[in-house]
């Protein structure tokens, strides 16, 4: 297994921790193939991708196409003589760059597929308040995340974990499927099959689509179980938020941790309760939601405590148009 001849593709940090357990394993790593280094910060300097650092302080060849197509990247593919591509949250792949290794390309993937497909696996999962995820492995075809599962594994979330903590739990275990997948690839113990076989009867098949800046506006409208679901989906990037306004400004805020508090009421949803002191709570239409972290633009992250030390509140009120 181990003279297998690999070329990965990935991006993010997530990335990073499966290129990392498959050189820890003894795999043979020939390229990493990521994204063109990008301007970032003030500076606007280029930045690399965390897969590109990663590769280069481990000697692996990098590539970075602009075109997956390009003539030249493709000779470059066929050069490394790979066996299999390993792909892990990367850009979609054209059919001609899928199908060279005789191996196939695996992707793993942050969900339980065929549940949750797209970009965004994690964050939907828990902005639709599930109680389990996972992570799968599949063999890439020429639609997104569509193509027969190889292995899946569970993983239980918690009533107050967000999409940070998800993701660093499913990092790891990201990581260990993709090994064992390889495993049973090479000793013929894995029989692809079709996602159909995992839908379960009586569920819906929900998307997890790019977020837009439009999906983190908090709706106060909403019951306070799915703006805290929001929340917790959204931290700690980007973040849920709504705008605080008076008669002379106008203040964006981001919310990162919060708890419900069913409670009948007769408020506006959008009041803010506060004792200008010790706690924050917003009216929702069935209750309350207590803010325990917040940021106001332009400000560092805090508790409500340290916030209302400088900051008072109740001078505001939540804009919700």
């Amino acid at each position: 297994m181990k003279n297998l001849r690999i070329v990965f593709m990935g991006t993010p940090e997530f990335a990073v921790a499966t290129l990392g357990s498959l050189l820890m394993n003894g795999f043979n790593v020939v390229g990493a193939v990521t994204v063109p280094d990008k301007p970032a910060g003030r500076g606007r300097s280029l930045q690399k991708s965390a897969v590109k650092e990663f590769a280069e302080s481990s000697y692996i060849p990098v590539f970075q196409p602009n075109n997956l197509k390009d003539p030249e990247f493709i000779q470059n593919l066929k050069d490394l003589n790979a066996d299999v591509f390993i792909v892990v949250a990367f850009r979609m792949l054209p059919e001609v760059v899928w199908k060279l290794p005789p191996l196939g390309t695996i992707n793993l993937h942050a969900s339980l597929l065929p549940y949750y497909r797209g970009a965004a696996p994690i964050n939907h999962a828990v902005i639709n308040g599930e109680s389990r995820t996972g992570v799968t492995t599949f063999y890439i075809d020429d639609k997104i995340d569509t193509g027969n599962i190889l292995m899946r594994e569970e993983v239980h979330i918690f009533p107050f974990e967000n999409a940070g903590d998800i993701h660093d739990r499913m990092t790891k275990l990201g990581a260990r499927l993709v090994i064992k997948t390889l495993a049973g690839i090479v000793d013929k113990s894995i029989k692809p099959r079709p996602q159909s076989d995992f839908i379960i009867p009586g569920t819906e098949i929900r998307p997890a689509p790019k977020i837009h800046p439009e999906d983190c506006v908090i709706n106060w409208n909403s019951g306070g179980m799915e703006i805290h679901n929001l929340i917790r989906g959204l931290a700690p990037a980007p973040g849920a938020r709504s705008v605080l306004r008076n008669n002379k400004t106008s203040l964006t805020f981001k919310i990162f941790e919060s708890i419900p508090e069913p409670e009948k009421h007769s408020l506006p949803p959008g009041t803010i309760v506060s004792d200008s002191k010790h706690f924050i709570r917003i009216a929702c239409a069935d209750g309350f939601l207590s803010i325990i972290n917040l940021q106001l633009e332009g400000k560092k992250k805090m508790n409500s405590i340290e916030f209302l030390k400088g900051f008072r509140i109740t001078d505001y009120i939540i804009d919700i148009s």
